[in-house]
């Protein structure tokens, strides 16, 4: 029983955040400059815009062994093509019940809105997301899926 214990105390979740290039990932580089603190084991993925994320990444994302993804936009009303934000809305609505259909937990995803002068917002977000996909443990639904030698 304490091997157990001590597997899940040394588990560090992957995460996956796919930002937006001009709002996002600037808040990203304002958490960075100012010395904000989030875990190195989120993996940042640049995108022009948050409409841009294909449902099926994050499907990939679980799939190639990630325990949480992130979608980071600008907010409603501010993107920088007009009206990106909102289709990325209501595709994750859309994906968000597939994945509990598919037995994923739903806090597994997020979908976040941070400005660039949000630095502060950005890393608060970052270490909030990584705290409950460790609360959760390892994800194994998707990767049961996929084929191993």
């Amino acid at each position: 029983m304490q091997v157990n214990e001590t597997a899940k105390e040394q588990f560090r979740p992957v995460i996956v955040a796919f930002c937006c290039n001009w709002c996002s990932y600037a808040g990203a580089d304002l958490a960075g400059s100012s010395r904000l603190n989030y875990p190195a084991d989120v993996k940042i993925i640049r995108v022009p815009c948050s409409c841009r994320v294909n449902p099926l990444f994050i499907l990939r994302a679980f799939e190639r062994g990630a325990d949480g993804v992130i979608l980071c936009g600008c907010h409603p009303g501010d993107c920088h093509y007009s009206t990106g934000n909102y289709y990325t809305r209501r595709r994750m609505t859309l994906l968000f019940s597939m994945l509990d259909y598919m037995g994923i937990e739903r806090e597994r995803t997020r979908v976040e809105w941070v400005s660039a002068a949000e630095g502060a917002k950005f890393a608060a977000t970052m270490n909030d997301f990584i705290s409950t996909v460790a609360k959760l443990g390892e994800n194994r639904k998707l990767r049961d899926l996929r084929c191993k030698k």
